[in-house]
């Protein structure tokens, strides 16, 4: 799955579009590297973001096309 697709699925980031913004932007790093917004995402992966001044550490937990909000926080850990 795409980056931007991810964090918008995932709802760590509202709009696709801003998703898109932000991993163009250098704001987002996949496994220590920064990342473009078709950066192809898997379970296992470690996402650092850099959001609204806020650094947020995570591992994808799982990268399925949709999700219910409820179910939303269950692609990902918080690892710090």
């Amino acid at each position: 799955m795409r980056l931007d697709k991810y964090l918008k699925v995932s709802r760590l980031i509202k709009r696709r579009s801003v998703a898109n913004e932000a991993a163009g932007a250098g704001r987002v790093t996949v496994n220590g590297k920064v990342a473009k917004p078709a950066t192809d995402i898997k379970a296992g992966d470690a996402l650092d973001l850099l959001l609204g001044g806020r650094h947020i550490r995570l591992r994808v937990n799982s990268t399925p096309e949709a999700v219910r909000k409820e179910d939303a926080d269950s692609l990902y850990t918080i690892i710090e």
